[in-house]
Formats: C-alpha cells, structure tokens, sequence
C-alpha cells in the first residue's frame, strides 16, 4: 500500500523519527508520518492476517483512548492519531460518530501509523495468533464409510480440545459420541451452550429428551420459536474477549449430527480456523439467537451468563469471506411465553446474496441442493439463462424435488390463485409464495439448463432415502455459496439459515474442492450404465420389480420414463397400501 506523502520534511532529529516516547518513559519504536503498510498477500509483507485483523480490532475498541493505546504499547504518535480518528467529528469516544477501522487501508490512512504501530497493535495478541499460522478452510465431504471418517467425529474432537467455551445451533443430533465429548467438556470446565430446534418440543414432556440428557450433562439448551435449521458450532470464541476470535473454530455446512449426515447423505461441513471476520459475525448471530431464546428447563438451573457483545466496530471487512443470516429476515418480540421472532414481509436476506450472484454470473452456475422452491432463485436461474446462452447452468436436486408435468401446472394454478385473492397484501402474497412450489419442472424444461435428480426410489420416503442434501452453488468456479439454508422461500421467511460467500485466493482450494464434489455427484451411475440396466430389469425381468435402487443422477425425462415403466410393471405401486406404507415396499410384485 502507498500514501501519497503532502510535502516531506527531512527528518532532522533522527531518534524522533525512529522512536516515541510513551507515557510511561519507555521508548516504542515508531513510523514515519505516512509509513505504508504491505498487508497480507503482498510478496514483502511481514504480516500475517492474523496481526492485521488483531490490529485493527484493537485500534477500533472504543475503550481505548490514547493513554490506553500507549500503556498497550503503540507508539505515541500512533495512538494520538488513532484516538483522534476514531473518535469521529465529535472529538469524543463513545458516541454515535465514532470510527472503525474495518480494512487495513483504514488503518494505514491514519497518520503515523505504518507497520511499526501494527506491529505493536498486535503484539498482545500474538499467543492467539501462534495457534493460527496459516488460515484455512478444510471442507468435510458425506456420505463417508464410517462415522469414524466423517464431520461428526471431527465434531467430537474439537469439543475435546476446547478449553473455554462452546457455542452450538444445530437443527437435528442424534450422535453419541459428540454427547458424551459435550459431558467431557463441561466436566472440565468449558461452558457449552447449545441451541438446539427440538428442545421447544422436548420442553413439553422433558422426561427422556435428547434435550434433558444434554441437560443433565451440563450444557445449557435453549430454543427459539422459529424452525432453527443452523448447523454450525464455534469453540472457545469470544466470550469474555475480542481477542479468542483470533485463534477459535467454527465449524459450518450442510451436515446435522446424526449418523444418516455422516454416513448415507451427500452433506458438507467446512472447518474454518484463524476466519476472525466470519468467526466474530457467526458469534453475533448465536448470541442474538440466544438473547431470543426461550429456556429447556429441566430442573438443571443454569444461571444466565452474559456474552461479550459483538459490537458493529467488530465486524471488519472481508472481500474474500462474507455471510447472510435469514434471522435479519425476523424482528424480536417477548410476550407472556418469552422472547421471540416475527417474520417482516419483504425481507429476503440470503435470496437475494444468491440472486446477485446469478446476475452476476459469467461462464458458469452449478448448484447442488437438497429442495428448489426458491422464486427469486429460480426466476433468476431463467432469466440468466434467457441474457446469457452460452452459460454453462447445471442444478443437481434430491429424488424428492421430483414433480410431473401435470402436478407442476397443478401447483401454478394454485399458486395463482392464491396470488389473486392475496390482491395487494404484502404479507399474504409472500404467503403464497413461501408455499412448496416445486421448481424444478419449469427450471428442468428451460432451454439451456441442465437438470439432474439424485434418484433413488418410485416414491421418497425419509426412511430409506439416501439424500442429496447440500446446499451450495458455485459461480464461474471460483465463488462458493454454501451453509445451512435450503432454497426455498419457507427457508427464507419460516427458518433460521445461514449461507456463506468465500471466494478469491483464499479459498481457492475450497471452491476446487466442491466443485469436484459437484462433479463426482454429477455423474452418479453413468460409468456403469446404472439407469439402462435398471429399465431393462424393469421392463424384461422375471422377478420383482425394484423399486427402491441404489441412487443415479437422472434428468426429469429419463426419472419420468423409469417411473412409467415400474408402473407398467406393477400397478400396484399406486394402491393405497404403497403410498401410506413406502418403507414396507422396497420391490413390487410384477404384474401378469
């Protein structure tokens, strides 16, 4: 980074220009009035972006004024000219016009900060940073062969190591070994709390809950009133100091702790190590869940505990890291029942993250995902399309998002009917729409993109169903959009979801990494010719007819040809006991 330097004056007294003296007598090395700073990815920086997110977490804390940033150990003029930055066109720290310093070029364009005062920034923070030489995002891939191999062991091991804290949301956990990690934490003093979707159930009749047994081991569990659908979890984060964001964990994606999420489903969960911006705004988006929670009290009476507040000047900027929340979606509310969360009509945090993304698209969009009932993204997926031809879309959904011609038109006409009598009513419109309209006919039949299903079965049932259930979409290769939320407008309005931006350098060996995931899923079955030798077993076998098979990725024509053919094969497949009673069916009887 280069300032552009008013008029130097020639240093003359030369240990004023290499040193200040600070209020204690000591001397501090000091910079030049407009020293440069060569941040993190330049080849001749000395700084890693560990230091600089320490640096400028530090020389935003409103807390500390000049004196505080000299007893830190900044050099004199360095401090001056923070505090007076900072403290806005008032003069005074505190208030409503007080600056952040949310990017290294902030910082840089304070007078006489350069890289000896981030250095110095820093400094109190370098054990943090030790435990974090190299950021990186390691992603976790399902189904894996054992449970031993997959997100939920890895889970259970960074409970083990934590020291201090751990926060959890989690929509669904049946695991137990991360249970028993949780009981081994707090026996040694780590405080976990753990948000947890079916606690407002469990809360009812408590007795033999997984919510109790949490409980009971010592982790307090909380709900909110709304579907909680995040997946993620950080350990030893900032709790009592800005600083644990530094060196915490989060651990985010598609996976829930259950053992179907490590071993039958395609899932994701990404390990995020030394990721301060994403850690601080994941932190904020718990403690927020959590201050708008309601209490699983099952007689273990937890004493609330405050959480550091994770102010706005916290939340420094990152191009190459960004997350939406579907909680900004929610205003909050407390009645006679407690805390909680209303849906604002309008609002559509991560649709529209994701809609840009489309827009914005240049060569490619590939998405993987468990349901398609999202409008905004559909719509967006069509008309991009429509402008750019040559795009190379490709959607990859679950068996289940598998709707005919005739039930496609069927949903339309309902839904605009529904339109209809909304009239002008926001709130009612967005009602309609937030209904399970299944897009994938009309995304499937839109010239220039392709459309396959992870088929698997005649008829879904949960049972069985070895799911697709990622959420992500990759943009031009080297955009990845992934985390809890599912495409859909209930998602959007009815749920609490997260979706992560990465891209840029950074992540580069992540975006590859899911992008040959997409790859892998997208070809299921074609080496072995699995959809030909299943039609052929269908339509000439002398057995039964399967209909539960191992899973192929299959276009809406060729899902709508095998479903024809078991149907000719056996019409029984549609008898009342097959569609009540799925599981109890894994072939059909052939039909004389």
């Amino acid at each position: 980074m280069r300032k552009v330097r008013f008029g130097l004056v020639a240093c003359l007294a030369i240990a004023a220009c290499s040193s200040a003296e600070d209020h204690s007598g000591t001397q501090a090395a000091a910079d030049d009035e407009n020293a440069a700073i060569a941040g993190p990815g330049k080849a001749d920086s000395p700084f890693s972006a560990c230091q600089v997110s320490a640096a400028l977490l530090r020389a935003s804390d409103p807390s500390l004024d000049k004196d505080a940033l000299r007893a830190a150990g900044v050099h004199s003029r360095a401090a001056t000219q923070i505090a007076k930055a900072k403290a806005g066109a008032d003069g005074t720290l505190g208030t409503e016009d007080d600056v952040a310093f949310h990017t290294l070029e902030e910082l840089d364009a304070v007078p006489w900060v350069g890289p000896a005062a981030l250095r110095q920034l820093a400094a109190p923070s370098a054990a943090h940073c030790a435990l974090v030489p190299v950021p990186e995002a390691a992603p976790i891939f399902s189904p894996r062969a054992t449970r031993d191999e997959s997100h939920l062991a890895r889970a259970e091991q960074l409970i083990d190591s934590a020291t201090s804290n751990v926060d959890i949301a989690m929509y669904s956990f049946s695991d137990s070994g991360i249970q028993a990690a949780i009981g081994r934490a707090v026996q040694r003093g780590v405080r976990v709390r753990f948000i947890y979707d079916p606690a407002g159930a469990e809360a009812k009749s408590p007795a033999g809950t997984r919510s109790a047994a949490l409980e009971a081991l010592g982790a307090d569990v909380r709900f909110v009133n709304k579907i909680m659908h995040h997946k993620f979890m950080i350990v030893d984060g900032p709790h009592d100091d800005v600083d644990s964001a530094l060196s915490a964990t989060l651990l985010t994606g598609s996976g829930n702790w259950s053992g179907s999420a490590g071993t039958r489903y395609d899932e994701n969960t990404v390990e995020l190590r030394g990721e301060v911006r994403l850690t601080l705004r994941f932190q904020k988006e718990f403690n927020h869940l959590w201050e708008n929670s309601r209490d699983f009290d099952a007689g273990a009476g937890f004493q609330p505990a405050a959480s550091l507040p994770i102010g706005d000047w916290m939340l420094l900027s990152d191009p190459e890291a960004s997350v939406a929340f579907t909680s900004a979606n929610f205003d909050v509310f407390s009645n006679n029942l407690g805390p909680g969360f209303s849906v604002v009509a309008g609002r559509n945090e991560v649709a529209d993250r994701l809609v840009e993304l489309i827009q914005n698209a240049e060569t490619s969009i590939w998405i993987a995902s468990g349901h398609l009932r999202s409008r905004p993204v559909s719509e967006a997926l069509i008309a991009k399309v429509a402008q750019s031809p040559g795009l190379d879309v490709r959607v990859y959904l679950d068996g289940q998002e598998y709707v005919s011609a005739y039930t496609s038109q069927s949903e339309a006409d309902d839904q605009a009917a529904c339109v209809s009598a909304a009239g002008s009513s926001e709130s009612k419109l967005q009602a309609c729409y937030d209904k399970a309209f299944h897009w994938s006919y009309p995304v499937a039949t839109t010239d220039g993109i392709q459309l396959r299903f992870k088929h698997y079965s005649y008829r879904w049932h949960y049972s069985y169903a070895p799911q697709m259930h990622h959420k992500y979409m990759l943009v031009d290769g080297t955009v990845l959009a992934s985390g809890s939320y599912n495409l859909s407008d209930n998602a959007e309005h009815q749920t609490m979801e997260n979706m992560v931006v990465y891209r840029g350098d950074r992540h580069a060996g992540l975006t590859q990494a899911f992008a040959d995931n997409f790859e892998g899923m997208w070809s299921t079955g074609e080496a072995a010719g699995s959809f030909q030798t299943l039609l052929n077993e269908v339509k000439n076998g002398s057995g039964t007819v399967p209909i539960v098979y191992d899973a192929m990725a299959l276009t809406h024509a060729q899902v709508t040809e095998l479903k024809a053919a078991i149907r000719d094969a056996c019409p029984e497949v549609d008898s009342q006991e097959f569609r009540v009673h799925p599981q109890k069916h894994m072939t059909c009887k052939r039909s004389p």
